[in-house]
C-alpha cells in the first residue's frame, strides 16, 4: 500500500551490492518448509471435527493470553512511533483485548464453517463404466509475506488450519514482538490438541534475507500469497519462484450518479472512507456526476471535513467546497493514490460514461461502489467494470471475507486466476480427480 512498506519491497531480492542470503538462513528455511510440508500431512486426513477443536482451542488460547500478547504489542507500537509510523498503520498494527477477542471469534466462525476439504466440485459416470470425481484438496503449505498487520498472522494461521494447510508466516519487522507472541500461543494450543506446531511457523528472526529463501521454497512453499503494498506485492509477483495468489491495493471509488438519494449516499460515503480509512477497502477517490454536483457535494465535503478527511479536488469540486473545509489540488498522482489514511480525490464527471472511463484507468481492481437510484445505471457500473468486487449502494467496507460471510480472509485477490475479490478457505485448496474403475485398461 502507499505507505511505506514495513517491509522493503526493495530487499526482497539479491541485491549485487549486498550479500546474498546465508547457508544459515537458506537451511533454517527450508528446514521449517519441511517441517511444514510433513505436518500438512497429518492435517491432510484429520478430519472437521479434530480441526474444529483445534480453531477453538486456539481462539480460547489467545484470550487467555491477553495480557502477554498487548505487552508484546505495545513493544512494536512503541517501536513504531519512534520510526515515524503513520497514525493509519499504527491503527493496523496496534492489539487490545477487544481486537484480540474479534480475532479469536473470528477463528471460532471458522469452526463453524464447511469444511472444503473432500468437497465434490463436479462428478459423473463415463460411458465405459468409470466413475468420475473432482475432489477439493488442500494445498500443502501455504507461504505469506506481509506487513504490520498481526490479525493477519491469526487469519491465516486459522483458514490454513481449517483447510487442511500448513503455514510460514513472514509478517515484517514492525510486527515482530506481536507475531512472535501470537504464533507462540497457537502453537501451544496446536499441540494440547494433538497436532504439529508446526502447522504454523513464522520466519520473522530471520529478516528479509528469510523472505527472499521463502520464495525460492519451491517445491517445499505450494503457494505464496503477499498481503501489503503495491511495491511488495508486485516485487513477490515478479521475483518468487513459489506459485503466487496476487493480492491487491485498493484504490477504492465510490461514483454518485445523478439519480440518487443524496443523504444515503452521504452515509456510504463517509462510512467508506472514515470508519477504517488505514485497510485497503476504504475509498480513495470520490466521482460526481454533474448534474447532482451541486446539491451532494456541500453536504458530502462539509461531513467528510468534519471526520477531518483532506480533499484532494479538481476545479469543479473545489469550487463547491463549503468553508473551512481543507481542499488542496489533485493532480493524477491522486487519481492513482491508495491513502490509508484521512485523505479522499475528488473528482466531478460528466455522466457515468466518464466515471467508467475514470474507473477503468485508474483503479487497481479491488472495489467500486456506485449510489444510485437508477437500476439501469446500476447494471451498467457492475457489467462494464472490471474489479473484484462491485457495489451498489452500500459501502466499499463490505469487501470482507467475514462480511461476506466466508470467515476470515488471507487477503483480497484482484487477479483472475483461481481465486478472484476475499480469499476464504476454498482458495486456499486445489483440486484432485479421483478415478475408479473396475479392471478398465484404454484401448
Amino acid at each position: 500500500m502507499t505507505d511505506t512498506p514495513v517491509l522493503e519491497p526493495a530487499h526482497l531480492v539479491a541485491d549485487p551490492a549486498q550479500p546474498t542470503p546465508t547457508t544459515d538462513v537458506r537451511a533454517a528455511v527450508e528446514t521449517a518448509a519441511r517441517a511444514a510440508k510433513r505436518a500438512s500431512r497429518v492435517l491432510a486426513t484429520a478430519t472437521r471435527a479434530t480441526k474444529d477443536a483445534a480453531l477453538h482451542a486456539m481462539a480460547d488460547a489467545l484470550v487467555a493470553a491477553t495480557e502477554r500478547i498487548v505487552t508484546a504489542n505495545a513493544e512494536d507500537l512503541e517501536r513504531g512511533r519512534g520510526n515515524g509510523m503513520s497514525e493509519a498503520l499504527l491503527d493496523r498494527l496496534a492489539l487490545d483485548a477487544a481486537r484480540i477477542t474479534g480475532i479469536a471469534d473470528a477463528l471460532r466462525e471458522l469452526a463453524g464453517l464447511p469444511d472444503p476439504v473432500g468437497e465434490v466440485v463436479r462428478g459423473s459416470t463415463l460411458p465405459n463404466g468409470l466413475v468420475l470425481r473432482q475432489v477439493r484438496v488442500p494445498m500443502g503449505v501455504v507461504g505469506m509475506i506481509y506487513e504490520a498487520r498481526p490479525n493477519v498472522t491469526v487469519d491465516a494461521a486459522g483458514l490454513a488450519l481449517k483447510s487442511g494447510n500448513a503455514v510460514i508466516l513472514r509478517g515484517g519487522s514492525a510486527a515482530a514482538s506481536s507475531n512472535a507472541a501470537i504464533v507462540a500461543v497457537l502453537g501451544e494450543a496446536l499441540e494440547a490438541q494433538g497436532l504439529p506446531a508446526e502447522l504454523v511457523q513464522s520466519i520473522d528472526a530471520h529478516g528479509r534475507a528469510g523472505a527472499v529463501e521463502l520464495m525460492r521454497a519451491r517445491g517445499l512453499v505450494d503457494v505464496l500469497v503477499p498481503r501489503g503494498g503495491a511495491d511488495l506485492i508486485q516485487t513477490v509477483v515478479r521475483e518468487s519462484l513459489v506459485p503466487v495468489i496476487e493480492t491487491g491495493v485498493g484504490n477504492c471509488h465510490v461514483y454518485v450518479d445523478a439519480d440518487v438519494d443524496v443523504a444515503q449516499a452521504v452515509t456510504i460515503l463517509l462510512n467508506s472512507k472514515t470508519q477504517r480509512p488505514g485497510v485497503c477497502n476504504a475509498a480513495e477517490t470520490l466521482l460526481v456526476h454533474r448534474e447532482v454536483a451541486p446539491t451532494f457535494l456541500p453536504a458530502a465535503l462539509a461531513a467528510l471535513g468534519e471526520a477531518g478527511v483532506r480533499i484532494h479536488a479538481d476545479e469543479a469540486a473545489a469550487t463547491l467546497a463549503p468553508e473551512g473545509v481543507e481542499v488542496v489540488p489533485a493532480t493524477d498522482t491522486d487519481w492513482a493514490t491508495e491513502y490509508l489514511s484521512l485523505d479522499l480525490a475528488v473528482r466531478v464527471v460528466d455522466d457515468l460514461d466518464a466515471a467508467l472511463e475514470h474507473i477503468g484507468r485508474w483503479s487497481s481492481g479491488h472495489t467500486e461502489a456506485i449510489c444510485t437510484t437508477n437500476l439501469r445505471a446500476a447494471e451498467r457500473f457492475t457489467r462494464e467494470l472490471d474489479s473484484a468486487a462491485l457495489i451498489v449502494n452500500a459501502s466499499t467496507r463490505f469487501t470482507d471475507g467475514g462480511q461476506f460471510g466466508l470467515g476470515a480472509e488471507i487477503g483480497i485477490s484482484t487477479q483472475k486466476l483461481h481465486a478472484r475479490g476475499p480469499m476464504g478457505l476454498g482458495e486456499l485448496t486445489t483440486t484432485t480427480w479421483i478415478v475408479v474403475g473396475d479392471g478398465h485398461v484404454r484401448g
